[in-house]
């Protein structure tokens, strides 16, 4: 039997780009390129009729950005990963991106493997974020989401507090689990009620987060 690819969806409006990275796709076995779009409202337009797995997206685009895309197709379409493939490191595009619902946020100064491994993480329902980039957010950007919070009554726990320095580094609920001898299944559940209890959305805002507090490096 054939096994089934993920599907994808480009969106940057630079052509040369997106030829390039489309024939670098095609060399995938498990990804398989479904349509091209130059601009935002070509990305909406395109998951109505493709229906894509994944979207890897640019943030500035001319007609409609990458954030506004990224709005209305998770409005419309809640289970497509929409994955921002940018070279804007403003703080801005970042947390606005995630807002709206961007399950991921990549640098276009990757490699073709380091690209690969970060879809198959996003296909995993992971969302990894160095605490390199973390820190360079926190240096000038109050996230708005600190002061629910800093409200929370419930305090971590010392496990809870490990799996979260974990996320700061980068690692996978497997790779946390090898780490801490547990199943990535009791990983995932326990960093769910991390995010509960601190009113958070995803992986990335606890990694920010613990960042922010001193909880990790």
């Amino acid at each position: 039997m054939t096994p089934i690819k993920a599907s994808l969806l480009l969106v940057d409006d630079h052509a040369l780009f997106r030829d390039g990275l489309h024939e670098l796709i095609n060399h995938w076995e498990e990804f398989e390129v479904v349509g091209e779009a130059a601009n935002g409202q070509e990305a909406v337009e395109l998951c109505r009729q493709k229906l894509p797995d994944i979207v890897l997206m640019d943030v500035q685009m001319p007609v409609m950005n990458g954030v506004e895309a990224v709005h209305h197709i998770q409005a419309e379409f809640p289970t497509i990963c929409v994955v921002m493939l940018t070279m804007s490191v403003e703080e801005r595009d970042l947390f606005e991106a995630l807002q709206k619902g961007a399950r991921g946020y990549i640098l276009k100064n990757i490699s073709g493997q380091q690209l690969r491994e970060r879809l198959h993480e996003v296909m995993r329902g992971e969302s990894p974020l160095s605490s390199a980039i973390a820190t360079k957010i926190l240096a000038e950007f109050n996230w708005q989401w600190e002061s629910s919070a800093q409200g929370s009554s419930e305090p971590l726990t010392e496990r809870e507090i490990q799996i979260l320095q974990l996320v700061v580094d980068g690692l996978t609920n497997e790779e946390i689990g090898a780490e801490l001898c547990l199943s990535g299944q009791t990983v995932k559940k326990q960093l769910s009620s991390v995010l509960q209890k601190l009113h958070l959305n995803n992986r990335v805002q606890a990694a920010v987060y613990a960042v922010r507090k001193g909880l990790a490096e």
